[in-house]
């Protein structure tokens, strides 16, 4: 046959991964096909759409065969592998027909069950083509929905099978893995693992949520997004940050202690159990616990002003109304030095007589004591080794308890008023099981470091410092000033302690080997 069409090559692939239906293979068919009906291909007349759904974008959507349709001119004939290459709803061939009969186009599928396929719409007139085309639209519209009834109803089975992941991304920290048997499962991820420990010992240590995402970032730590894409050999078009409310909603998650969520919710067995997805959960419940417990507390802080350059933050306070003393780094005149002051106007309160004193002065007398206080100590830290209480989990379950039997007596079918009854029978059995448990106190030991808090502080930048006064329970009152105050600090204006507990003991360990060496 003599060749007299021009042709463009449409190639389509919903998964990348599809070896059976890869971009090579249609391609060849293609090429056959128009090798055989006279229709000349070309290499710059190919739509190329990888990764893209036909049931969920129509020709005109997609990216590249869109742009082609919007350049009717440049060729003559449309050649697809097979019908579901092109089209998965007969509104979608509908709308291809009609532009190929206004544009007069002609139609190729390559293979299909009954061989090869032309629609010719170059004659308008020759109502076959159209006849053709709804039947096979109408065939592979069917399929569409066989196979979404398909994937749904084995997600569904899928979701309820102990350790089996189906197949999407996964939680930050773990990645997916083979499960023995067949299937997937998840294991953790060391990468990502290595970051939820950083973050937990960081909140431990009593760093703000805030303060770690800006940590996170700075030493340019891949966010979940990025991590995930780079997991899967993709470059992200535009790189993500971590936030707070990542970081939180990560500690936040069940997932983390291993179970399987939908929707948010845990996945929940017949007996009223959370179903697993892995067999290496990153934290226990009692740690899960703790952590959710820290950020509790640290949340009530949300909204308090943070001088992060201020040593004395939390430490200054004013002897009159005993709030808070700020550090005023705004120069209003010309020689003026930093100070601390009074901050009882700023919270809308009123101090009888608010006081203000030069920064430096008071940081210098304040590092001076707490080293002639503390500087020959040894260093120790405080480790809290979890319990179990059953409670957080009684109370998540009892919430969604309650939300399900508020759908109570809304059921119209005898097998939706069955599953009902099967999820309230299941939560209520956990519930039962959960209130059996015997609560377990958690217990703090103290690590010795071998350092001293000389040592510590001589290393330390503002922000360390100030967190190890804030640890020692330092209490710094500062008083009105005096005529001719000004010079140089008025010792009598301050006084500083040490309040934290346990020095208390190192106090006494000092006395009694300062009394041995008499």
């Amino acid at each position: 046959m003599e060749t007299s069409l021009r042709g463009l090559c449409c190639l389509r692939l919903s998964v990348l991964t599809d070896e059976t239906t890869s971009p090579e293979r249609q391609r060849e068919a293609n090429r056959a096909a128009a090798a055989a009906l006279g229709i000349a291909l070309s290499p710059d007349r190919e739509a190329v759409d990888l990764g893209v759904s036909a049931s969920k974008t129509t020709p005109f959507e997609r990216p590249e065969l869109g742009a082609w349709l919007r350049r009717p001119d440049d060729y003559d004939a449309l050649l697809f592998w097979r019908f579901d290459r092109a089209v998965r709803s007969m509104d979608d061939m509908h709308e291809l027909a009609k532009w190929a009969r206004e544009q007069r186009k002609m139609i190729v599928f390559a293979e299909g069950p009954g061989g090869r396929l032309v629609l010719d719409f170059r004659n308008p007139l020759d109502p076959m083509a159209q006849l053709m085309v709804t039947l096979f639209a109408f065939a592979a519209q069917m399929e569409a929905q066989s196979i979404r009834e398909r994937v749904t109803s084995a997600q569904a089975a899928m979701k309820l099978m102990p350790l089996r992941w189906r197949g999407s991304r996964a939680p930050y920290g773990y990645l997916p893995a083979p499960l023995e048997g067949g299937g997937w499962t998840l294991t953790q991820d060391a990468d990502a693992v290595r970051v939820v420990e950083r973050i937990i010992k960081e909140l431990i240590s009593g760093r703000t949520v805030n303060a770690i995402t800006h940590a996170l970032n700075a030493d340019g730590v891949a966010s979940p997004a990025d991590h995930w894409a780079a997991h899967k050999g993709r470059t992200p078009a535009e790189h993500t940050r971590w936030n707070s409310v990542t970081v939180t909603r990560i500690l936040r998650s069940e997932t983390l202690i291993g179970w399987k969520l939908s929707g948010g919710k845990p996945v929940r067995a017949a007996d009223g159990s959370p179903v697993l997805a892995t067999r290496e959960p990153i934290l226990t419940r009692a740690e899960f616990d703790a952590v959710g417990a820290l950020l509790s507390g640290r949340s009530v802080d949300n909204s308090e002003r943070r001088d992060t350059n201020a040593l004395l933050f939390g430490v200054a306070h004013c002897d009159s109304c005993s709030g808070r003393m700020y550090l005023n780094n705004q120069e209003s005149r010309p020689g003026q030095r930093p100070s601390y002051r009074c901050g009882a106007s700023a919270r809308g309160e009123v101090c009888g007589h608010p006081v203000n004193i030069r920064a430096d002065w008071i940081d210098d007398y304040v590092t001076e004591q707490f080293l002639h206080i503390l500087g020959g100590l040894e260093v120790t830290r405080t480790q809290t080794i979890p319990g179990y209480d059953p409670q957080p989990e009684l109370n998540a379950t009892l919430a969604e308890y309650e939300a399900h039997m508020a759908q109570q007596g809304r059921q119209r079918s005898e097998a939706a008023r069955a599953a009902w009854q099967r999820h309230a029978d299941a939560l209520d059995a956990r519930l039962a099981d959960l209130e059996q448990r015997e609560r377990i106190e958690s217990r703090t030991v103290e690590i010795r470091t071998g350092r001293s808090y000389a040592e510590l502080w001589a290393k330390a930048d503002t922000a360390g410092r100030r967190q190890m006064l804030r640890d020692a329970g330092a209490h710094l009152l500062v008083k009105p000033g005096r005529a001719g105050g000004w010079r140089s600090l008025d010792l009598n204006r301050v006084s500083f302690d040490v309040r934290a507990p346990f020095f208390a003991d190192a106090f006494a360990d000092l006395a009694a080997q300062a009394d041995d060496q008499r």
